[in-house]
């Protein structure tokens, strides 16, 4: 059975999407992905009752690679969408480049709490740190945090890490509320390195779900390609 579909998305730059770019594509990283968050339900929204079977990643503004479960629809004429099946064929051993952009988070037990509590995995290592302890020492602790939240993920979608981990980029995205009900902000990073397949049909249905949170917003998707 067919995994799903990956796509190249782009708005069309013809006049008539032009017209609307500036409320398609606002300015502002934040306010790009509560758009995009909305906008791509276009191509999949055919039944309101619909959960969310896709992932994305905006590569630039307004343009979007899509790994999804159902092939895209654009009934409206907004995008060029170039898919095609997504089932690569993946057996144990198999090395592969990835590039993942990702809202990491680890969970922390808290005194006087019951429950765990959630944290970003870069503010959670710069938190732990000694105030005394200099950029050096600051950046390895977020390099070891992040490799240690990737080995998790490995455990459980069936990879292990086989390189260094690269921190391509770390940021805040700033997402308005719908209704103008304030603020949400969540950490991301730009993470790039390979692995080594070690339970194929476990890894790709990881690769179907995601990986870490806020997947809604443009995280969580891994893409891959055969290490040379």
């Amino acid at each position: 059975m067919m995994r799903g579909f990956l796509s190249r998305i782009a708005l069309r730059r013809d006049a008539p999407v032009r017209a609307l770019a500036r409320l398609l594509v606002p300015d502002g990283e934040g306010r790009q992905h509560a758009a995009a968050h909305h906008l791509l339900w276009a191509l999949f929204g055919d039944d309101p009752d619909r959960t969310r079977d896709f992932l994305w990643r905006q590569m630039e503004a307004g343009r979007f690679m899509v790994l999804s479960a159902r092939e895209p629809v654009d009934s409206h004429g907004l995008f060029d969408v170039e898919t095609r099946p997504f089932d690569p064929l993946l057996k144990e051993g198999d090395r592969l480049r990835f590039l993942l952009r990702a809202n990491a988070t680890v969970d922390r037990k808290t005194p006087g709490r019951t429950r765990s509590q959630r944290h970003d995995v870069v503010m959670d290592a710069l938190h732990r740190r000694s105030q005394r302890e200099g950029a050096e020492a600051r950046d390895s602790m977020i390099a070891d945090a992040l490799e240690t939240w990737m080995g998790r993920q490995g455990v459980r979608a069936g990879f292990a890490p086989a390189s260094p981990l690269v921190i391509e980029g770390r940021d805040v995205l700033r997402i308005p509320r719908s209704g103008g009900r304030g603020i949400v902000s969540f950490g991301v990073v730009n993470l790039t390195g390979e692995v080594r397949v070690t339970a194929p049909d476990a890894f790709l249905d990881s690769l179907m779900q995601g990986f870490g949170r806020a997947r809604a917003f443009g995280c969580g998707l891994m893409l891959i390609r055969r290490a040379v």
